[in-house]
């Protein structure tokens, strides 16, 4: 085992650097259009009673408080449409730590790097760490974040589904806490991947 710093890293026999298979990041889906999105989220802003038809001030037209609703529906509508964003690249993740997990008890150098009897060994978080450590492009996703929400729902559920609180301050935290609960199952610590010892493309795929 090499460390550096705070960092364990596992090592592997020989100085090859090894091949594995590419990261398949999916585009955007066909989804519900953007006017039919905000008009769902305007239901969920309707039906949580988000803001009181009577508000306090009495000099606040109906028309006012119209646009109120509506630009808080549109608000959770771009929330929700982040979080699925954020999902998808946490499922193309899930699965290239599949592949990969394949390509690893296919060849002799790495099949044993994963098994959990021998120490150090690493898991499947440490893919998730190989990601950041070879500074994959997210396009602003975190990574962690993606997976915890894939990790959480096994489809995305539609709008209707959640509350204003989820969308708007919880997502990020409860996918937080699924992807860290995740990366402890194996009661031990886990040690890296090294960075230098493999190679990979991520290939942007269309829906």
């Amino acid at each position: 085992m090499e460390i550096i710093g705070h960092r364990k890293y596992v090592e592997i026999p020989g100085d090859r650097t090894h091949e594995l298979p590419p990261l398949l990041v999916r585009g955007a889906p066909e989804i519900t259009p953007l006017d039919q999105m905000v008009d769902m989220a305007a239901n969920l802003v309707e039906s949580e009673e988000m803001i009181s038809d009577r508000p306090a001030d009495n000099r606040v037209t109906e028309a006012a408080l119209e646009q109120r609703k509506f630009d808080l529906a549109i608000n959770l509508a771009q929330h929700y449409l982040k979080m699925i964003a954020q999902w998808r690249r946490g499922d193309s993740v899930l699965e290239w730590i599949r592949q990969c997990e394949i390509t690893f008890e296919s060849k002799m150098a790495l099949r044993n790097l994963l098994r959990p009897d021998l120490w150090p060994h690493a898991g499947r978080s440490s893919f998730v760490r190989l990601l950041e450590d070879k500074s994959v492009p997210t396009d602003g996703v975190v990574l962690e974040n993606a997976v915890g929400l894939r990790l959480t729902f096994r489809q995305p559920p539609p709008i209707s589904c959640f509350s204003d609180q989820f969308l708007l301050y919880l997502n990020s935290s409860v996918a937080a806490t699924a992807y860290q609960t995740w990366a402890r199952l194996s009661n031990d610590e886990q040690a890296l991947l090294p960075p230098e010892r493999f190679h990979f493309q991520v290939l942007h795929m269309t829906a």
